[in-house]
């Protein structure tokens, strides 16, 4: 089998809408389970298991009706089985995962993920913490699933999940068949926690600017970053983007370099979407240097960000996601890196 597409991060516009998570516009109405205000941890990929493991007529019951709104979104729009009201969908779900590989899978996530006790917790914690600072935001319902080795995250309206088939970690044998090496490093246990953020803030802040420049995608990723670290302090920036210690040391040693060369050449400013891919997405490119890490443009907009925060020491959490005029923001920042 070939390399599946590039695992990727993040949802630029339409332009770079990439497989890693996907953003569903639904209405989740009819969702039973916990209506309660304290957080907790749907674990649907158990009942999914349960279901095509024993054939179990509770677990499909359930899935049908407890948790219709994330079946609906795992029949329709992760697996493309066709729509939910189809009474052959549940026939279709058993084959596609009576797959030898799935059947593995399968197996290998229940024995991989017993316990998302410590999970639930930092999910809670940080999700009210996001409530406390950002005025309006809800804290969606947040599930685990098996995607097939599909998207990593799905966002609708008022669900997030996660797929735990896609953090098996780095040296999981079966991605060593489907995936490269720069794309397995961000599928550890460790990021997902953080991805979860991440794309959460993405759904709620989406970039709406049309023809956004280069600079416009780095600094808000570098904003999105900037807060999911100051959520997460048990986790350092570098370490989200799956950076060694290597190519952090790497980063600060040609930081003024590579600003130097953004400068010189007018990157900033370009809307070129190839360009802006190479220093956005997962992927190596040449176009600093080749032994440069991959996603330089956030590394390098989270560093603005800081740059600004420090100037603006009283600004919140939203006012700093709401910003639009990116221009402005970097010369706020003052950024100039020697």
């Amino acid at each position: 089998m070939k390399k599946r597409n590039i695992n990727v991060l993040f949802v630029l516009l339409a332009l770079l809408l990439m497989s890693s998570c996907h953003f569903f516009s639904r209405t989740d109405k009819g969702m039973s389970g916990n209506e309660e205000e304290d957080f907790m941890l749907i674990r649907y990929d158990r009942l999914l298991t349960e279901y095509l493991q024993f054939n179990s007529l509770s677990a499909l019951q359930k899935m049908s009706t407890n948790y219709l709104p994330i079946t609906k979104v795992l029949f329709e729009d992760v697996l493309a089985l066709g729509t939910f009201d189809d009474v052959s969908i549940p026939i279709k779900l058993r084959e596609y995962y009576s797959d030898p590989t799935l059947v593995q899978l399968l197996n290998d996530v229940s024995n991989k993920f017993p316990d998302l006790t410590k999970l639930e917790k930092e999910l809670a914690k940080g999700f009210k913490e996001l409530e406390k600072n950002i005025e309006g935001l809800k804290m969606p319902k947040v599930y685990t699933q098996i995607s097939a080795l599909n998207e990593s995250i799905i966002v609708t309206d008022s669900l997030l999940g996660v797929s735990l088939d896609k953090y098996m970690g780095q040296d999981y044998p079966l991605y060593q068949r489907y995936y490269y090496d720069y794309q397995t490093r961000m599928m550890d246990p460790k990021q997902m926690l953080s991805d979860i953020f991440v794309f959460y803030l993405v759904s709620e802040y989406p970039l709406t600017l049309y023809g956004a420049t280069l600079l416009d995608v780095m600094v808000y990723y570098g904003r999105i970053y900037y807060v999911v670290d100051e959520l997460l302090t048990n986790q350092k920036f570098e370490d989200m983007l799956g950076y060694t210690e290597e190519e952090t040391k790497w980063c600060n040693e040609n930081k003024a370099s590579l600003w130097n060369f953004m400068l010189r050449n007018r990157l900033l400013e370009s809307t070129d979407p190839m360009l802006i891919r190479e220093y956005i997405r997962p992927i190596p490119s040449g176009s600093y240097r080749g032994e440069s890490p991959l996603l330089l443009g956030i590394w390098m907009g989270y560093q603005i960000t800081k740059e600004y925060v420090k100037k603006n020491k009283n600004i919140t959490w939203k006012e700093l996601l709401e910003i639009e005029n990116n221009v402005y923001f970097l010369e706020q920042s003052k950024f100039n890196p020697e």
